[in-house]
């Protein structure tokens, strides 16, 4: 970080901010045109998070709201639809998520829906538990992006993860059913936040390497979307590890 003299007095040199090389051998036009396209990217998901919190917080601290969804058949049905919805928003946000503004709009509803999801998990989670997922997610993600930055500009790349990390999602999703019709007790729980919490910490480093190398400028809707996936559902898999161990 530079900086250069102003009228003012001393100011920071913001084209020398985004002359950091983002990878070996990326040419200079392209890499300040890539660190923009990386900021407009963690702007949108940071607005995504500030919902999913806005949202999760009214289930959660307003009791009617999540009474509502559990202590009636309508609330019920709504729940699970608010379940399945975010997979059916999933289709019409990928066909356009390069057509302004239906992009935001559909992104808007993906994310409310999601949020309602978390709120009404965390609406019957204690207090404690929700803090510890909060802040080792927290940590671990911004760990874990600034490593997949350090070592991208060292010539590192994940691209070879994505093979492996399909397949363990298949795992996670087959152990998820048999545990749904077999409960095999709170250790195998135990054992499914942490093989998640894993898969889904992979899928952080993956995702923010494609962001560093490989979306186009024109998929910042959907870059958002999967990282915004990635730190959703490692919070749940903490949460529910959390929850296993309390």
């Amino acid at each position: 970080m530079s900086w250069v003299w102003g009228k003012n007095g001393p100011a920071q040199d913001l084209e020398a901010a985004t002359s950091t090389p983002l990878f070996p051998g990326i040419p200079v036009e392209e890499n300040a045109l890539r660190w923009a396209f990386i900021r407009k990217v963690y702007a949108i998901l940071t607005l995504q998070m500030i919902l999913t919190v806005a949202v999760g917080s009214v289930v959660v601290f307003v009791p009617p709201v999540s009474l509502f969804f559990v202590s009636s058949g309508l609330g019920l049905g709504l729940y699970i639809a608010l379940i399945v919805l975010p997979f059916i928003l999933l289709c019409p946000l990928y066909y356009y998520h390069q057509k302004h503004p239906v992009n935001f709009i559909l992104l808007a509803l993906f994310t409310t829906t999601i949020s309602f999801a978390v709120g009404l998990t965390c609406a019957f989670t204690s207090g404690k538990v929700i803090l510890e997922s909060v802040l080792l997610t927290t940590v671990v993600v911004l760990s874990l992006t600034a490593y997949t930055f350090w070592a991208a500009r060292r010539g590192s790349d994940f691209s070879f993860l994505g093979p492996f990390l399909f397949s363990a999602v298949i795992v996670l999703f087959l152990f998820a059913i048999i545990q749904a019709f077999f409960p095999l007790g709170k250790i195998s729980v135990m054992i499914y936040g942490v093989l998640a919490s894993l898969i889904f910490s992979g899928y952080i480093i993956y995702d923010t390497d494609n962001l560093i190398k490989r979306y186009t400028y024109d998929e910042y809707i959907w870059a958002s979307v999967v990282l915004y996936l990635d730190v959703i559902n490692l919070f749940l898999s903490l949460l529910t590890l959390f929850r296993a161990a309390d």
